[in-house]
């Protein structure tokens, strides 16, 4: 038998401290201090937006979110999570898009299958129907694209390239083992640029997740834009003996969950005819409310 020895490195809490400079101070009375007895009037420059809390931000990042579950007969074979990307309004009705893994996705091996998208709310949950419009190959492109008819949310809004760096703090939306939105925060650990297009082809982040994520959003926690796709995650097979037999099964590896960052979804909705949706719903329109009115052309 093969013996697993886990060591825990230490960890160091840093602790910073930014001092802004002290505003001027204001004139106690209109009318006193100035020279001549003129009024002097101090006001406070380069006053700051306080930033959201954690809690106020995954308010906003939560409705972005659903969960997939492929069916056959009724029941549910595979389950996956997604991200609203985009929306628009046709003459059948609203009609948002959903951006998830190709390989969360494949089919192929079921009879008669049926995708769906699952919203919850508290103890409700309620299924849309959806469709697979566009896939990229994997692993190369591991995106697919979903239609769903009728599922109201806000779309996300996709993240400038600039806006990725190392150390941002994140959070992960999905839905593993096809139960509940879950959340797990972390930062980006990693990122790896294309050396010829500049932009970014894989990041990283040391959030924990488990199987079922793929397809989920890692959002940023100061801006709440969505930085990345979940693809998946390096695994460790662990083993053990019980009663003389041996046993292995694989878990998810701390810190060694990666992504399609948000130039690999604006490049790969750009090359299957969705550009659209870069200006529309993913630039954060509100369903329902006036948006886009083109027609879905696929």
């Amino acid at each position: 038998m093969n013996r697993f020895s886990l060591g825990l490195p230490a960890l160091f809490a840093m602790l910073s401290c930014a001092a802004s400079p002290t505003p001027p101070p204001l004139s106690e009375a209109a009318g006193t201090g100035g020279a001549g007895g003129t009024p002097v009037v101090m006001q406070q420059v380069g006053a700051l937006t306080p930033r959201l809390t954690r809690k106020e931000q995954v308010k906003r990042i939560l409705p972005h979110n659903v969960r997939l579950s492929i069916l056959e007969e009724g029941k549910a074979r595979r389950t996956a999570s997604g991200v609203v990307i985009g929306s628009e309004q046709t003459p059948e009705g609203l009609v948002s898009y959903v951006i998830t893994n190709a390989h969360a996705v494949e089919m192929g091996d079921l009879k008669d299958p049926r995708l769906v998208a699952i919203v919850d709310d508290r103890a409700n949950s309620t299924e849309y129907t959806a469709l697979v419009v566009a896939t990229g190959v994997v692993p190369d492109m591991d995106l697919a694209l979903l239609k769903v008819p009728g599922l109201p949310l806000r779309p996300a809004q996709l993240a400038a390239d600039a806006e990725l760096e190392l150390g941002d703090d994140v959070v992960v939306a999905a839905s593993p083992f096809g139960r509940a939105l879950s959340l797990s925060g972390g930062m980006v650990s990693q990122v790896e640029w294309d050396k010829e297009s500049k932009t970014p082809r894989m990041v990283k982040t040391d959030a924990a997740i488990g199987y079922g994520a793929s397809g989920g959003g890692i959002f940023s926690l100061e801006s709440g834009k969505l930085l990345a796709i979940v693809e998946g995650y390096r695994t460790a097979k662990v083993g053990f003996a019980v009663a003389e037999q041996n046993f292995s099964f694989d878990v998810p590896m701390p810190g060694e969950t990666f992504a399609a960052p948000s130039s690999k979804v604006r490049l790969f909705l750009q090359q299957k005819g969705f550009a659209r949706l870069l200006g529309t719903g993913a630039a954060g329109t509100d369903p329902g409310t006036g948006g886009s009115s083109q027609t879905a052309s696929r």
